[in-house]
């Protein structure tokens, strides 16, 4: 057996998804951001841990947003997203090339280009950091649909964020199947 290194408190969590905040800000326009802290909670409930941003200041507002995956396909336009503040670039959106649509449960955008969707309503803000969001919706462009009508990733390629060496990577091919292999060990 190998010796294990400590690292101390780090959030080193493998896959770390790539999640595409969604908002609206005072006049209804559409920004987003790039966020890598958060996920589920619960079956219908998301927890993102955001600082100080044009999106927290959005959500707040208007007490809902969206949490789309970044995938392969659109990874600059997601760490774009990342790079620049609506606050100080306007024009964020049109540079990003990602266009909205508004959402029918919740006021907040959905990313046309970004594939899954999760339509949120804001639970509570905790710590003045974490954003605990009730999902009302999933909505997903059905390119990614597989024939039994549900996401296969075979058709969405997310992406993970790697936390150490700051790289984005595609999520790798089936290696098993949950809810059956381990039961070879019973």
């Amino acid at each position: 057996m190998s010796e294990r290194k400590n690292f101390g408190a780090k959030p080193l969590l493998f896959p770390q998804p790539v999640l595409i905040i969604g908002t609206y800000d005072e006049n209804g326009k559409a920004n987003a951001m790039n966020a890598a802290w958060g996920g589920i909670v619960g079956a219908d409930e998301i927890i993102i841990d955001l600082s100080r941003h044009k999106t927290t200041e959005n959500i707040t507002l208007n007490q809902a947003f969206t949490v789309s995956t970044a995938d392969v396909e659109h990874m600059i336009a997601s760490d774009y997203v990342g790079l620049v503040s609506g606050s100080q670039v306007p024009d964020k959106m049109e540079k990003s090339g990602f266009t909205t649509t508004k959402s029918k449960f919740v006021n907040a955008p959905v990313i046309n280009e970004l594939p899954v969707t999760l339509e949120c309503e804001l639970v509570d803000v905790i710590d003045g950091s974490k954003y605990l969001g009730r999902i009302r919706n999933v909505s997903v462009d059905e390119r990614v649909l597989g024939e039994d009508g549900e996401i296969s990733l075979e058709k969405f390629s997310p992406i993970t964020y790697d936390p150490v060496h700051h790289g984005y990577y595609r999520l790798g091919e089936r290696v098993g199947n949950a809810f059956k292999d381990g039961g070879r060990l019973k």
